[in-house]
């Protein structure tokens, strides 16, 4: 999936072939930002001026932008779960917040890293 970046934000890329444009819209904000180009090459020129003018807009209406992703986010688990990471967080003496840091970290890195195994195992086979 590709994703647009500008300032701090994060945008769509779609293609409609029904109308034969490009388009997105902003990520991880709660007001609907949309854009559209009739190219690829001109999408991230459009997703650059819908940010500016969501900037502008919102200075206007009097209310700050809003932020993707805070950093604050509710988790359900299971009890035993939250005993587990709660007793591992009083073992090494860190807050529970840290054990759940360094669990994302290690999923989402060995993730990545794992996808990017793939991807080279897939440019190899594909060279030779």
């Amino acid at each position: 999936m590709d994703i647009l970046n500008y300032k701090g934000y994060e945008g769509t890329v779609d293609i409609d072939m029904s109308r034969h444009v490009c388009r997105g819209k902003i990520l991880f904000i709660s007001d609907l930002v949309t854009y559209e180009a009739p190219s690829p090459a001109e999408l991230q020129k459009e997703f650059e001026s819908a940010v500016d003018d969501y900037i502008e807009t919102c200075k206007i209406l009097g209310r700050e932008p809003q932020k993707p992703l805070k950093g604050q986010f509710n988790v359900r688990i299971p009890p035993v779960l939250h005993k587990k990471a709660t007793m591992q967080a009083l073992a090494d003496n860190v807050s529970l917040n840290d054990v759940v840091v360094r669990a994302l970290e290690s999923f989402v890195n060995v993730y990545a890293e794992q996808k990017s195994k793939k991807q080279r195992g897939k440019a190899q086979s594909v060279a030779m």
